[in-house]
């Protein structure tokens, strides 16, 4: 087992250490609503999800407007905290996959009731933490919940995608934190 980026800068003597992991982020697209057509009747839309250099996308939901897509995709969650980037697409087999529109979220929050929780020692039951409202740092169609589900950080976000005439995907984050070890 590796020493935690937090204990290992001694290790390092002078080298910064670049990243410290917080857990395993785990984003649940839901689906999709009033995407844009971008075929002749309807679109093939795909979603591509970014985290820093990572990236994850889903299965293609042919000739869908309102796709769903109910697929788990895995991220690795480090300091510093980035945004969680989305982009969905329409494929396509002859020609470049065309935009379907974007959207960005702050992963600050989810970090931060994270924090709260095991302050508080919530570990059983459900309890809301916090509440994210929609502004200039998110792309939140309506309030979201942020909410502790037995010891899991749990966040369902609609995001408006941004760059088209309309489109909204709907996502289930689940922040899972490593248990700190009495050793």
């Amino acid at each position: 087992m590796l020493p935690s980026a937090k204990h290992s800068s001694s290790l390092h003597l002078g080298r910064t250490i670049m990243s410290e992991q917080l857990g395993l982020l785990k984003v649940l697209v839901v689906q999709g609503k009033r995407l844009v057509i971008r075929d002749f009747k309807s679109s093939d839309p795909y979603v591509v999800l970014k985290l820093g250099n990572q990236t994850a996308k889903t299965k293609v939901i042919n000739s869908c407007l309102n796709p769903v897509w109910n697929e788990e995709l895995n991220f690795t969650l480090t300091e510093p905290l980035g945004v969680l980037n989305l982009e969905v697409f329409d494929k396509d087999l002859l020609k470049a996959d065309d935009k379907m529109g974007n959207a960005f979220l702050n992963l600050q929050p989810l970090v931060s009731a994270a924090r709260l929780r095991d302050i508080l020692g919530v570990s059983s039951g459900e309890t809301t933490i916090r509440k994210v409202i929609p502004d200039g740092e998110n792309c939140l169609v309506r309030e979201s919940s942020i909410n502790c589900v037995n010891g899991e950080v749990v966040q369902n976000v609609w995001l408006k995608l941004r760059g088209v005439e309309s489109g909204e995907i709907e996502l289930t984050i689940k922040l899972i934190t490593p248990v700190a070890s009495s050793v």
